[in-house]
């Protein structure tokens, strides 16, 4: 360390670190900002296709933290309250932004015949368990978002926060203000519409 120079302040601990934010401790909000941004962002992008949008969420939810930190009792890890406000930050923005155009849910679903669920008018191909161990790869995990990101807006939302940030059917109805039942069909439909997409890059090759 050069002569004069100050040692960079350690890290506090979680219950050190909400002390010091309730107290208005500038550094404690540095590293806030600096410890959770990273995964902030990730869910954030998870939600909103466009860059900006999910760094516009971060920021958002870092300022509405900043001026609600009084009111938080310590009920839940600190990473855990902020991955609440960014959802709830990057829903805002979902219903405030312009909607873009769409694909139409039902272009995305199995076609049955004669509207009987058990004939499919194109086969269900098996993907095979090697194309399913392959969606664990690094380029196979782009695949998917690429995909998710293609489902139209309320579609892709459910499917993010049940199955990728991991919310019960309850929360994920109360972020969204539906019903449960909603959330469930909508659930089911999302991941039958994904299977669509990813079915051409997935499935078992032909013997």
């Amino acid at each position: 360390m050069s002569p004069g120079s100050a040692p960079k302040p350690r890290d506090r601990d979680e219950a050190e670190l909400l002390t010091a934010l309730q107290a208005g401790d500038e550094e404690a909000f540095e590293q806030l900002v600096r410890g959770l941004t990273p995964r902030l962002l990730s869910v954030a992008r998870r939600l909103l296709p466009r860059e900006a949008d999910a760094q516009d969420a971060v920021q958002d939810a870092f300022l509405q933290a900043f001026k609600s930190i009084d009111r938080f009792k310590g009920g839940s890890k600190l990473s855990t309250w902020m991955h609440r406000i960014v959802v709830n930050a990057a829903l805002m923005k979902l219903r405030t932004r312009r909607r873009k155009p769409e694909v139409a849910i039902d272009d995305l679903l199995p076609k049955f015949a004669n509207d009987d669920a058990a004939h499919h008018v194109e086969p269900i191909n098996d993907w095979g368990e090697s194309a399913l161990a392959e969606v664990n790869r690094n380029e196979s995990r782009e695949l998917v978002r690429a995909a998710i990101q293609r489902l139209p807006e309320d579609y892709r939302t459910v499917l993010v926060l049940r199955d990728i940030e991991q919310l019960n059917t309850a929360e994920t109805a109360e972020r969204l203000d539906v019903t449960q039942s909603v959330v469930k069909t909508r659930l089911h439909r999302a991941r039958q519409a994904l299977r669509t997409l990813l079915d051409p890059h997935f499935r078992e090759p032909a013997a």
